[in-house]
């Protein structure tokens, strides 16, 4: 093997082993990648290699269609995991400014009124209350994304590695939003039932709502919240999502690792 043949490949794997693990969607340079073509290629004897080095100049030829589709399995699994969890500790919701659950327009305003007369704490409680709601709703989402995952065509992949930075997340997305919905629901509504300002909110949405005055979405407390606990778990998604494509050297799990490192060496 020539001299900078065996120095490049050293170099490989010594990146390999030192990037940190990422809880993210590992896709990395799977998306524009032309021998997507070849997925029906069995993996040739003589290209096994150790868990973390890349296997050898056959680049993605040299994975079979199980093996491409698995790994894409294996990384979406891991992100979606790492994203519920990230969520689903205390402050997950209401530290991130990104995700935190605001209160309802309407109620702003007299969340405004309320401080001008020293009584914020109102306002304030409510918003925590809010956020501690879709924390202890959204580790809910667990099972159903795992279980999108599982259920993943060979057609779905495909789309998924040519798409966008955020084409993952639209499938789990499509595969799971109504469900999830479900799910978080029950769980916000016992967790609102101890602060009865929701229940006033509820009565004046209600009323508003009739009158073209308020958002027929955010008319109740527990529906609000589960639609923004279920935004907020997609922007996060995403998020990890165009990170990992954007460095695909993140590739997490030994199977992720193999292919993704075929491609980028």
């Amino acid at each position: 093997m020539p001299r900078t043949r065996l120095i490049s490949g050293v170099f490989a794997v010594s990146v390999l082993l030192l990037a940190p693990a990422a809880g993210a969607f590992d896709l990395g340079g799977l998306i524009h990648n032309e021998q997507l073509g070849n997925l029906g290629k069995a993996i040739p004897k003589n290209s096994q290699t150790s868990d973390n080095a890349p296997a050898s100049g056959a680049g993605l030829a040299s994975f079979s269609n199980k093996e491409q589709i698995g790994s894409l399995k294996q990384a979406l699994t891991q992100g979606a995991e790492t994203a519920v969890s990230n969520l689903a500790k205390e402050n997950g919701y209401l530290g991130n400014d990104k995700v935190r659950i605001p209160l309802p327009e309407n109620l702003q305003k007299v969340a405004s009124l309320l401080r001008t007369v020293g009584m914020g704490k109102y306002a304030d409680d409510l918003e925590v209350s809010m956020n501690r709601a879709a924390e202890a709703a959204v580790p809910e989402a667990k099972t159903l994304l795992v279980g999108a995952v599982k259920g993943m065509s060979v057609s779905d992949a495909k789309g998924i590695l040519r798409g966008s930075d955020d084409a993952a997340t639209q499938y789990f997305r499509r595969k799971t939003e109504t469900a999830l919905a479900g799910k978080f629901k029950p769980i916000v509504a016992k967790s609102m039932r101890k602060v009865k300002l929701a229940e006033t909110y509820d009565q004046f949405a209600a009323k508003g709502a009739k009158l073209g005055l308020v958002d027929e979405r955010d008319a109740k407390m527990d529906d609000y919240i589960t639609r923004k606990a279920l935004d907020g778990l997609f922007l996060m998604m995403a998020e990890q999502e165009k990170a990992i494509r954007a460095n695909p050297l993140e590739a997490t799990g030994t199977l992720a690792r193999k292919v993704f490192s075929a491609i980028k060496y």
